[in-house]
């Protein structure tokens, strides 16, 4: 099933952006969700203990609000790369293009 987005005006260039970020947010939102999950559980079984609820507050010490600071910046990071990339696969496979906004690397 394909579903054509024309490029000729305005509105038809609106309801691609529209239906990209549509599909941007159906990868995101999960893809966040399962990362947190894995992240907190990785913490878990590696510290023995929860992870630091606040790493800003003063009771947490600074080993522990980095190693969290550090292990959430990469967390978040993977997680947009997964997202973008299963979203844009998906839009690529649903209208035959590559989504608003996304060059193809191939090409470049």
């Amino acid at each position: 099933m394909d579903i054509a987005f024309e490029e000729d005006g305005p509105v038809a260039g609106a309801a691609g952006k529209i239906g990209w970020k549509i599909v941007a947010l159906s990868f995101a939102v999960p893809t966040g969700i399962a990362m947190r999950k894995a992240l907190e559980t990785a913490w878990r079984k590696t510290k023995h203990d929860d992870p630091p609820k606040n790493p800003a507050a003063p009771g947490t010490e600074w080993s522990e609000a980095l190693m969290w600071a550090a292990a959430s910046g990469v967390a978040v990071a993977v997680s947009r790369m997964v997202a973008a990339r299963g979203a844009a696969a998906t839009w690529k496979s649903l209208t035959g293009k590559l989504p608003p906004g996304v060059e193809d690397a191939a090409g470049a």
